[in-house]
């Protein structure tokens, strides 16, 4: 006879397990019976856990399972079955590769991304890209918006969203409206400025990217980083 869950010392029910061990020490029955918090008057969590695994051949086909086959099994209403499948979907977008485009490796790929978004606007905006160790996005922030000639940078308020999305490594993107991205003497010493503080700070700036009419400057591809 299965005890119900409150006939297990507390100390080896899966929820208690877990904050003690961590969650690899736990059987996917377990991690299950979590999920579904409660059983019936019948059927303990854990009995319930372990009938919703006896509809499927292994874990991995937990990702077909369909709301109705789950409240077909005695114990699961719609609340719980709702539940089971929202947290399938998101162990299935966790463990989804970020597609291509949102691996940010060349300066050619960094510019793709805001070309539309910068090229045709009327002030200088800068734009940062921060990215994970592998290079992939991790988002894309607008640090700035200035005049037609110019915009005022703090290294801080690039530096902040890099430390809040535990990034690694930012590419900086502004935009020239006249459409020429050659930079000039003030982009050259504030991506200086940027560069050196940025190691003070265990940061990596991989490239400043200047937008202009269907072309781009990078400062990395002209060895000015440093």
């Amino acid at each position: 006879m299965s005890l119900m869950l409150h006939e297990i010392p507390s100390s080896e029910r899966p929820r208690e397990r877990l904050i003690k061990y961590g969650p690899e020490s736990l059987a996917t029955y377990e991690l299950l019976a979590i999920l579904l918090r409660t059983g019936t008057r019948d059927i303990s969590v854990i009995d319930l856990a372990k009938n919703v695994l006896k509809q499927v051949e292994n874990i991995n086909m937990l990702n077909q399972i369909t709301i109705n086959e789950l409240k077909k099994i005695k114990g699961i209403g719609e609340v719980k079955a709702v539940e089971l499948l929202a947290s399938i979907e998101l162990g299935k977008r966790i463990n989804t590769p970020l597609p291509p485009e949102q691996i940010v490796d060349t300066p050619k790929k960094a510019y793709l991304l805001v070309k539309e978004e910068l090229q045709h606007l009327t002030q200088e905006t800068l734009v940062c890209l921060y990215l994970n160790a592998k290079s992939e996005l991790i988002a894309k922030k607008t640090i700035s918006v200035g005049t037609l000639s110019q915009t005022i940078i703090n290294p801080r308020d690039i530096f902040k969203w890099a430390f809040k999305l535990s990034s690694m490594a930012i590419v900086l993107i502004h935009n020239h409206p006249s459409g020429n991205p050659e930079p000039s003497q003030p982009d050259i010493l504030m991506t200086q400025k940027i560069v050196q503080a940025a190691k003070i700070v265990d940061l990596l700036i991989v490239d400043h990217i200047i937008v202009g009419k269907n072309r781009y400057f990078s400062f990395q591809e002209h060895n000015m980083l440093f």
